[in-house]
């Protein structure tokens, strides 16, 4: 019985045409058995991403609800308050404010009691001798409404501290100062969220999509981010990392270069249009080590600031292999977006259309062999085909 054996003699570049990265293919007379196997990295990673597309940090340390996450949580309370979510903000900021009141409504109403002010039926004509310490805090009810007009500063004018009843003029010392804490804290860090720079830059967009194309005569790897904020940006900075699982499963990280049309290196003074960002595949690039690999992300860090006032911008996303498309291109842009346009009307900006690679695969390097296969009959002779 004769048989046939195929053998592939070339590496697989996660770049190459996924048609050529397959694995060997062997035939006998009898049965006919075809195996074909994507490369490593352009099949869909079983591995959880580092950044989500919205730019988001997907990574944890302990576990949720241990014992180090909630001291972690305690010794870095500022942190840990700027990083919840709006509903849990609002949620705080209500619920100090009713602790705080209900702490001192309890306050006033032991007061109350213990000085014998609930025992006395006629706040304006106490009996002889008794000093009272809150007029006309009768019960729970009252001493709440006294504590929420002492921390809002109503006065109603119904109920007031006596002058002569040197206890009631502490508490209400330290009620407002710890009201005026409280006050300070909670503005300060609802300032704070406002602020952040990765929540103003909720119009800046990412393409979801990464594409490899031919521009002027080289293979490169690009995105292309889009700007829908009302106002100009400018000292645009993009830089990347590359996020590489090696087989000792450990994460390596490479910087790459990418940059806008001939600027090189430097910031991109305005951004008005999209923007579209690009990595030569050269041998240098880091993109060559990635037949070593089980899985890579690229991540990608964008900065930028307000003209008017210099405030930041920090926006980030990342692509998985399976998110890079191979021989496409971004559609060309014809027009500046103006104010107005919607984010599904700009996310049109990032279509892509077929683009054939007729250069050579230059971006390979030495270290990739060129394609040949092996026929072996009966384990006797052999004949390359190139």
């Amino acid at each position: 019985m004769q048989h046939v054996k195929l053998i592939r003699g070339a590496l697989c570049s996660p770049f190459q045409v996924r048609a050529s990265c397959q694995l060997s293919i062997t035939m006998t007379s009898t049965t006919s058995d075809q195996k074909a196997v994507s490369c490593p990295l352009m099949t869909k990673p079983s591995c959880q991403r580092l950044v989500s597309k919205d730019g988001r940090s997907l990574m944890r340390g302990s576990a949720p609800g241990s014992r180090e996450t909630w001291f972690g949580a305690l010794r870095d309370m500022w942190g840990t308050w700027l990083a919840l979510r709006w509903r849990w903000v609002v949620l705080a900021f209500c619920g100090s404010f009713l602790l705080h009141w209900l702490l001192f409504a309890v306050l006033w109403y032991l007061l109350a009691r213990v000085n014998g002010d609930l025992e006395v039926p006629d706040h304006d004509s106490p009996p002889p001798g008794h000093v009272l310490c809150v007029k006309h805090v009768t019960g729970f009810t009252a001493a709440f409404s006294f504590a929420l007009e002492t921390q809002l500063t109503i006065g109603y004018g119904t109920m007031y501290p006596n002058a002569d009843c040197p206890t009631a003029i502490a508490l209400l010392a330290l009620q407002m100062l710890l009201g005026l804490m409280l006050e300070a804290f909670i503005t300060g860090a609802f300032v704070a969220k406002f602020s952040r720079p990765q929540k103003r830059c909720g119009g800046i967009l990412f393409s979801p999509q990464a594409v490899v194309c031919e521009v002027r005569g080289q293979r490169c790897l690009m995105f292309r981010v889009c700007n829908l904020l009302p106002r100009p940006l400018v000292d645009v900075c993009v830089s990347t990392v590359l996020y590489e699982e090696r087989d000792d499963h450990e994460l390596h990280q490479t910087a790459m270069e990418f940059s806008v049309d001939n600027l090189g290196s430097r910031p991109c003074p305005l951004f008005l249009s999209p923007l579209t960002f690009y990595h030569p595949l050269t041998p240098a690039s880091p993109l060559n080590n990635a037949p070593s690999t089980k899985h890579f992300e690229l991540v990608v860090f964008l900065t930028a600031s307000q003209e008017s006032t210099g405030s930041g911008y920090h926006k980030r996303t990342s692509y998985l292999p399976d998110e890079i498309q191979y021989g496409s291109c971004f559609t060309k842009v014809t027009s500046r977006y103006g104010k107005g346009r919607s984010k599904a009307e700009s996310m049109r900006y990032f279509d892509t259309q077929p683009c054939p690679l007729t250069l050579p695969n230059t971006h390979t390097g030495d270290a990739l062999e060129k394609e040949h296969v092996v026929v072996q009959i009966n384990g006797e002779g052999s004949d390359r085909v190139e």
